[in-house]
């Protein structure tokens, strides 16, 4: 019976999810964010020959961040955003702070801005503005500029799908950290906006070895930020509430995979007394 009432629960969640996911159809959709997404290109490597310049101002191929060995840790955002992005970062620097590891001494941290307005001067300020709240004196922070051929092919090859809004000056796009290999092989994807200093340490762990790893949940969100006057919710709002169904929906499900297994062992040790 218990297991019944908690299964009729798991089904409404479900419910509360298709509907959710029917109210924001294709038409309601705003056209901004229409093909804004994450495609998971695990195993594959990105381009080391795509050039960029560097906070210094040098320009510098992708390459050069990966001659030392050590695991990538790259992010995709842009200097002027101070919504989702700041949150990002700041989010990352959290799970940083209480990382064994050191970004710059054991791993590469890498920023590539999506804006090819983005000056090397924006990115000198930014990056010592993170380095001074990660507070790890050794850290290294590397943020790259280019040009727009550039940054869309990296993008495109990690998978992260964005779109320019001319109205607002804002780009839509999701959250999501990229670990990748000394050789340029994706092999992680950590999404939304919590990074979990154990998570982290064993993305770079398995980064460094190579090995290609699975995502078992996709929580994104978007850092455009839609302003709408006809009564619909914003994205930021809608992938919350799509998030926390999709989120409930797994906790409910193991939790009653869990009770299931624990009331079949029950049942065999009662048959067998």
């Amino acid at each position: 019976m218990v297991l019944w009432v908690y299964f009729q629960s798991l089904v409404a969640v479900v419910l509360l999810l298709t509907l959710t996911q029917t109210g924001f159809s294709k038409e309601n959709t705003p056209k901004a964010l229409e093909g804004v997404a994450i495609s998971e290109n695990l195993g594959k490597h990105i381009d080391l020959n795509l050039t960029f310049q560097s906070k210094e101002g040098q320009e510098v191929p992708l390459g050069n961040y990966f001659k030392s060995g050590k695991p990538v840790l790259l992010t995709l955002n842009y200097f002027q955003c101070e919504m989702l992005c700041n949150m990002q970062l700041m989010k990352l620097i959290e799970g940083m702070k209480n990382l064994d590891f050191v970004p710059g001494v054991d791993f590469q941290l890498l920023t590539v801005s999506i804006d090819p307005r983005n000056t090397p001067q924006m990115a000198g300020e930014k990056a010592s503005v993170y380095l001074k709240e990660l507070a790890k004196p050794a850290a290294q922070w590397d943020m790259l500029v280019g040009k727009e051929e550039n940054i869309r092919a990296l993008a495109e090859r990690v998978g992260f799908s964005y779109k320019y809004d001319k109205e607002s000056d804002q780009y839509a796009h999701g959250a999501a950290i990229y670990f990748l290999s000394p050789e340029g092989k994706l092999t992680r994807y950590l999404y939304g906006l919590e990074y979990p200093s154990q998570q982290l340490k064993f993305a770079l762990m398995d980064a460094s070895e190579g090995k290609v790893g699975s995502t078992l949940d996709k929580f994104v969100l978007s850092c455009f930020q839609y302003v709408n006057h006809d009564g619909k919710y914003t994205l930021f709002a809608f992938s919350m509430m799509r998030g926390g169904a999709v989120l409930t929906v797994s906790f409910l499900g193991i939790w009653i995979g869990a009770f299931w297994r624990r009331e079949q062992s029950r049942r065999r040790k009662e048959l067998r007394s």
